[in-house]
């Protein structure tokens, strides 16, 4: 955040030399004072000249009204720090910068916010502090209509449309689209990590990333939903959370349409079209697609969390598989069709029978056009294609394509 609040200074700074010059330029046209003398033979030339002055950074093309613009901005490649505090020897690209980080050393907060006790150093900062409480986002792109409160976060974002990286490694070629991420990188190379958590000894590349671990041993939870009270060591969560309330599913798969409120959901539900299964089982090979059903897998094989069925005596992994069960012996079907009136014991079943209704069919085969309502029955539908015959006979080695044909064979032929 902080690096944010330097770019945006900055901007900020910058701009507003540029409208000091506007004014400049407006107040000579008033008094009719000519800073800029041109003879009349050569004012055509001289008009050009001053219409053409572009000064472009050759490490990403990026161009400035004036050298000295240019000059600050080389920095950003360079690394160059040049203007140091004689108080703590932190260095800054811009002699303002280190102007406006004296105000650290000396407390002086002269900016107060009008909606909070919060106070500030940057008449600048405290512009940026109160959209937080007005909402304003000013600044907008024109690709997507995004908005955003801060001007820097605006001009890395046109770089998501753009894919500009201005920022290169120096000791890989790998590019980066913003300052703070090469930082971040580099430290792969040199093996720095400058951060460590006293409480556990977990290092950090970055200060921010440690102040949120330590909420992990303080139990702080700074960051509240003002629906239902529940609170979050993180912004971003709180964020997330706060789509219960809104409905918000921002994230969706390209696939089959399916909307998600997080996008860390939406990514593990792409492994239904892609196949992946990353997570596998040490003892037995078989894998999943969730860290989750992975954990809940391995009761099998240390015979712990297990839960046992008190009528049939059926083992269950988890308990809420137990309660899906349980409704075999009570009859109980909770889940109704609103359309036709039929019950089912789980949601899922009453959702896949939902499809019969609507048509939909969000599986889709990817060797042939054909679509289904079910996963399971694409994974079957796909073995076609593949010639794949993953049920093997334990008692022959024998495999088949389908589970049933297993079935069957085991029936037939080894319990005659």
């Amino acid at each position: 955040m902080k690096h944010t609040e330097k770019q945006t200074e900055l901007i900020e700074h910058k701009e507003d030399k540029e409208d000091l010059s506007e004014i400049e330029d407006k107040n000579h046209v008033k008094t009719g004072e000519k800073p800029w003398s041109c003879s009349q033979s050569k004012q055509k030339n001289c008009k050009k000249k001053r219409a053409n002055r572009s000064f472009t950074c050759t490490q990403c093309g990026k161009s400035f009204s004036s050298k000295h613009y240019l000059d600050d901005h080389m920095r950003v490649h360079t690394g160059e720090k040049p203007y140091t505090c004689d108080h703590c020897e932190k260095s800054f690209i811009q002699s303002s910068h280190l102007k406006r980080h004296m105000n650290i050393h000396t407390r002086e907060k002269p900016y107060k916010c009008s909606h909070c006790d919060k106070r500030f150093s940057q008449s600048g900062t405290l512009k940026i502090h109160e959209r937080f409480h007005t909402g304003e986002k000013p600044y907008t792109c024109d690709q997507c209509g995004k908005s955003f409160t801060i001007k820097g976060h605006l001009t890395v974002h046109m770089r998501v449309h753009t894919g500009e990286k201005p920022y290169k490694c120096s000791h890989c070629d790998k590019r980066f689209s913003r300052s703070v991420d090469v930082k971040i990188h580099e430290r792969i190379h040199t093996g720095e990590k400058l951060q460590t958590c006293f409480q556990c000894g977990k290092r950090f590349t970055i200060k921010g990333h440690l102040s949120v671990h330590m909420r992990v041993h303080t139990g702080e939870k700074p960051f509240t939903c003002d629906q239902c009270g529940k609170s979050f060591t993180r912004k971003g969560h709180l964020k997330e959370h706060m789509r219960i309330h809104t409905g918000e599913k921002p994230h969706i798969c390209y696939q089959c349409g399916k909307s998600f409120t997080i996008k860390g959901h939406l990514s593990v539900h792409i492994r239904v079209h892609t196949g992946e299964k990353p997570f596998s089982c040490d003892q037995c090979g078989k894998s999943f697609t969730q860290t989750s059903a992975l954990q809940v897998h391995m009761n099998i094989h240390t015979r712990q969390n297990i839960y046992a069925c008190d009528q049939c005596n059926k083992i269950c992994l988890r308990a809420s598989d137990l309660n899906k069960h349980l409704r075999i012996h009570t009859k109980e079907k909770p889940h109704s069709c609103h359309l036709c009136g039929k019950s089912f014991t789980s949601a899922q079943h009453l959702k896949h029978h939902s499809r019969i209704h609507t048509g939909e069919k969000p599986y889709k085969c990817s060797h042939c056009d054909k679509r289904f309502s079910r996963s399971g029955n694409l994974k079957k539908h796909e073995i076609i294609h593949t010639g794949e015959k993953p049920y093997h006979c334990i008692e022959c080695g024998k495999s088949f394509n389908q589970s049933y044909n297993l079935h069957s064979h085991t029936k037939n032929i080894h319990r005659k």
